[in-house]
C-alpha cells in the first residue's frame, strides 16, 4: 500500500507542470472579491484535488519523516478538505518540525561528532523555531564541518 502512495506522488509530481502548462494562456478576468479571499492561502482556492497532490508530494519528500508521513496517509486515507487544507497550512510545518527535532537529537546520539557540531546543534534546539532545526539540517551542520 506505501508503494503505491509513492508511485502516486511521484506520478503527481511528474504530470503536475505538464497539466499546469496544459490550461488554456488566457484566462478569464478575476474578480476582486475573489483575489482578496484567496490571499490568506495559497490553499484556499484548491480543490479536493489539488490539496492530495500538494499532500502527496510531500510523501515524495525526502525530508518527510515518520510523523508527515504518518499524518499525510491518514488525510489521503480519510481526511476531509478543510482538514486537508488546515494541515497544508500549519500541520505540515508542526509535523516536519518535530521530525527535524528527532533528526537533530539523532545527531547529537552520535559520539563520533565535533564540539562545534554540537554545540550548533545545541544553538538550533535551544532556538526552538521550525526555521533554526531546518536550517541546521540543510546547511548549517555542513557549515560547522
Amino acid at each position: 500500500m506505501r508503494s503505491t502512495r509513492v508511485i502516486l506522488a511521484v506520478a503527481a509530481g511528474a504530470l503536475a507542470p505538464a497539466l499546469l502548462l496544459a490550461t488554456p494562456s488566457v484566462a478569464a478576468p478575476v474578480a476582486p472579491a475573489v483575489a482578496v479571499a484567496t490571499a490568506g492561502s495559497p490553499y484556499d482556492g484548491m480543490s479536493a484535488d489539488d490539496l492530495r497532490v500538494a499532500i502527496a508530494r510531500t510523501l515524495a519528500d525526502p525530508d518527510s519523516g515518520r510523523r508527515v508521513i504518518r499524518e499525510a496517509n491518514a488525510l489521503l486515507d480519510s481526511g476531509t478538505v478543510e482538514e486537508m487544507r488546515a494541515w497544508l497550512e500549519t500541520g505540515y510545518r508542526l509535523a516536519q518540525a518535530e521530525d527535524d527535532r528527532v533528526a537533530v537529537f539523532r545527531l547529537l546520539a552520535d559520539p563520533g561528532i565535533s564540539d562545534a557540531l554540537h554545540a550548533a546543534a545545541g544553538a538550533a534546539l535551544d532556538d526552538n523555531t521550525p526555521e533554526a532545526l531546518r536550517h541546521f539540517l540543510e546547511v548549517g551542520r555542513y557549515e560547522v564541518g
